[in-house]
């Protein structure tokens, strides 16, 4: 699809005063400022705004501002390392399935709809910058009532995307704005692109794990001896306290590094014949924050993660 620009850009905006712009809706950015080197909005699917960052090096990323998701993450030689479901809609009507979905305040099934509310709403853009090449943005959400009628409290999400040439990475920051604490838990439900068949992760042997495949309500406790886990079929298993790196081989020549800050857990997904059409071409590896994260009164709660390649 042709990438067109849209007649507004993106304001540089200081971090540190963004409770001036939090009511800020994207519509009313002023389009007489200057777009930052690397950073521009374009008209995607189904026309809704994404931003695209683009390093000198080649690289390139895709975020669409509904659902705070990036659908696409391309290293120089051109390939993307990540997976959009060929069932996915960009009609507002469902969250995108595929890129990396924020399930945020609940990972899962639970009290309020399946994984929350976060990949279901528009994010604003708050600020951007060029940092020694490498394409940087920041994304706002807030509550609102489509939020509060599920979850009734004040909260800011920010979430920060930069792009370098081999890497991507993110930081996400959650702010109690209420007067009352609250708790959450949460996730970035990645979908790598492989060759299912081929692929394997390392890094999670010894990890505590949660089986859902029988069944998700009730998992089989258990845990991980091996040192390559693959995906030989149906696989929906929560791995706690995992370590801070792991390496995916995508099965398609590619071993990318996921190191992550703060994210207690992880998980691997894929359905198989559930999405026939479409499980033997990616695989989920997910940071996650399991257990309930609790939040007092203007608390904050950070958690990063980073995607590289050799």
């Amino acid at each position: 699809m042709a990438m067109v620009s849209l007649s507004f850009s993106l304001p540089n905006l200081n971090l540190r005063r963004v409770n001036r712009y939090s009511g800020m809706a994207f519509a009313s950015v002023n389009k007489e400022t200057r777009t930052t080197v690397g950073v521009r909005v374009t008209e995607g699917e189904g026309n809704l705004p994404k931003v695209v960052l683009t390093s000198p090096h080649g690289s390139e990323a895709e975020i669409y501002l509904f659902g705070g998701c990036i659908t696409s993450w391309k290293v120089p030689s051109g390939k993307d390392l990540l997976f959009v479901r060929p069932d996915a809609v960009f009609n507002k009507k469902k969250p995108i399935s595929g890129g990396v979905p924020h399930c945020f305040p609940q990972f899962g099934p639970g009290a309020i709809q399946q994984h929350g509310f976060a990949r279901n709403l528009d994010w604003s853009v708050v600020d951007s910058d060029n940092a020694d090449g490498n394409p940087v943005v920041t994304l706002l959400l807030k509550d609102g009532p489509y939020s509060r009628s599920m979850w009734d409290f004040g909260f800011q999400a920010l979430y920060k995307v930069i792009l370098n040439s081999k890497s991507i990475s993110t930081e996400l920051i959650i702010t109690n704005t209420d007067n009352k604490p609250f708790s959450f838990t949460s996730a970035l439900h990645t979908y790598f692109s492989a060759s299912v068949t081929g692929a394997s992760v390392k890094g999670l042997k010894g990890c505590k794990t949660l089986d859902k495949e029988l069944d998700p309500t009730n998992p089989v406790e258990g845990k991980e001896e091996r040192d390559v886990v693959i995906f030989p079929g149906f696989v929906d298993r929560v791995y706690l306290d995992a370590p801070s790196e792991l390496q995916l081989d995508n099965g398609l020549g590619d071993v990318i590094t996921i190191k992550n800050t703060n994210w207690s857990d992880a998980v691997l997904w894929n359905p198989h014949l559930q999405m026939e059409a479409c499980y033997k071409d990616f695989v989920c590896v997910e940071n996650a924050q399991i257990g309930n994260v609790q939040l007092e009164p203007q608390q904050s709660w950070t958690a990063k993660q980073h995607f590289s390649i050799d």
